[in-house]
C-alpha cells in the first residue's frame, strides 16, 4: 500500500503535533518540515527529516510529497496554501483557513483549478460529545431549536502573549474569535447552520498593552434555520480557563456540553431519551502539551489519508472553512461599526 507523503509547514507547537500524528500513521510518511527558525530552535531534531527555512527551498529540493500541512501564524495561511496549491499538492490548513472570506475564496478557486483538496482543521468535531450532539440534532431528538448559548471564557495572559511573537497582532493573529474560539463557532455552524441579524458589544478589559484587538464580546443573532443564539466570550479570565460550553434549548428538552474545552456532557434532559455512555475525552490543561482540542489531530490525519485514498470525504471541507471565517468576519464588522459610533 502506497503511503501518503506529508510535509509540515511551521514547526511550532501545533506543527510538531501534526508531525507526531503523521509519523504514527502506517499509511503516512513525514518527508519534510519547514520553519523560518532553525531545526534546533524549533526543537524538531527528533523528527529526523529534511528541514527547510522556506517553502521555496522545499519545492526546489526535489522531495516528493502529496500534502502540505500549513501550521503557521494565521495571517500566512491563505498565501501559503496558494503557494502549495500552485505546486499541485493538497493542503491541510490549520484554523482559521484565512483571515477574510476573500482570501478563502481565492484558495478555493485555486484548488478547483488544480484539482487538489483543501482540508480545514476543525478537530473538535471528533470529540465524543460533539459527535453525539451532532447525531442528536440531525435526528431532531431535541425537536425545534429555541435557544443556543455558546460561552467561551479562557485565560490568555502574559504567558501567552509574549513580546515579539505573532499572537495578538492584527495582521498575523486576526482576533480572539479567529485564534481562540473559531473551533466553537465551527461546532455551532456545523450543528445549526448560518446566522443573521447579528448584534454585539465588545470590550478590551486586560489586553490593551498586549493585543491589537478586543478580548471580550457578547454577540446575539438569529439562526436562518430557526431559533436564536448568542456567543459570550472572553480571554480576560484570571489565572486559568473557565469553560467552553454550549447550551441548547429545544421543544423536547435541553442539553449542556461544558468543561474547559466543550468536552463534558453536563446536562441531558430530553423527554423519553436515555443518554448513552460516551467514550472518554482528553481535556488537557491551559498551557501544557496538546490541550483539549489538539488531542484530536490524529483523526484529522486519518481523515486526510482516507479521503485521498477514496475511502471517505473531508470532515471539514474548504467551503465550511470559508463559512466559519465569513461568520467571524461579519461579527467583527459589527464590532468595527460599534467602534466608529
Amino acid at each position: 500500500m502506497s503511503k501518503i507523503k506529508f510535509a509540515v509547514i511551521g514547526a511550532g507547537h501545533i506543527g510538531k503535533r501534526h508531525a507526531e500524528m503523521i509519523k504514527r500513521e502506517e499509511e503516512a510518511e513525514l518527508v519534510a518540515m519547514v520553519d523560518i527558525r532553525s531545526q534546533e530552535e524549533c526543537g524538531a531534531q527528533d523528527f529526523d527529516v529534511p528541514f527547510f527555512t522556506t517553502i521555496e527551498e522545499l519545492l526546489n529540493s526535489g522531495i516528493e510529497f502529496d500534502v502540505a500541512n500549513v501550521c503557521t501564524p494565521n495571517g500566512f495561511h491563505a498565501s501559503q496554501s496558494l503557494q502549495i496549491l500552485d505546486a499541485k499538492r493538497h493542503v491541510v490548513c490549520e484554523k482559521p483557513m484565512a483571515l477574510s472570506k476573500k482570501e478563502c475564496e481565492e484558495v478555493i478557486f485555486k484548488s478547483l483549478q488544480v484539482s487538489k483538496q483543501v482540508f480545514c482543521v476543525m478537530q473538535n468535531r471528533y470529540s465524543p460529545p460533539s459527535a453525539w450532539i451532532k447525531d442528536l440534532i440531525e435526528q431532531k431528538i431535541l425537536g425545534d431549536i429555541f435557544i443556543v448559548q455558546l460561552n467561551c471564557y479562557w485565560n490568555r495572559d502574559e504567558r501567552y502573549y509574549k513580546p515579539g511573537g505573532w499572537k495578538g497582532k492584527q495582521d498575523l493573529d486576526g482576533g480572539t474569535l479567529f485564534t481562540q474560539f473559531s473551533h466553537f463557532i465551527d461546532i455551532m455552524y456545523w450543528l445549526f447552520g448560518d446566522i443573521k441579524n447579528i448584534q454585539g458589544k465588545f470590550a478590551d478589559f486586560t489586553h490593551k498593552d498586549t493585543t491589537d484587538f478586543e478580548d471580550s464580546g457578547i454577540v446575539n443573532f438569529d439562526f436562518i434555520n430557526g431559533g436564536m443564539g448568542c456567543i459570550n466570550y472572553s480571554t480576560s479570565v484570571a489565572m486559568q480557563n473557565l469553560e467552553s460550553s454550549i447550551t441548547i434549548i429545544g421543544s423536547n428538552g435541553s442539553v449542556k456540553i461544558g468543561g474547559q474545552y466543550m468536552n463534558e456532557v453536563e446536562i441531558c434532559n430530553i423527554n423519553g431519551y436515555e443518554m448513552p455512555e460516551l467514550a472518554p475525552t482528553n481535556p488537557g490543561n491551559d498551557y501544557g502539551q496538546y490541550k483539549g482540542s489538539a488531542a484530536n489531530h490524529n483523526y484529522v490525519i486519518q481523515n486526510v489519508i482516507d479521503t485521498l485514498k477514496g475511502r471517505n470525504s473531508a470532515t471539514t471541507n474548504a467551503l465550511e472553512g470559508l463559512k466559519v471565517v465569513e461568520i467571524i468576519e461579519r461579527i467583527y464588522d459589527v464590532r468595527n461599526e460599534s467602534n466608529l459610533r
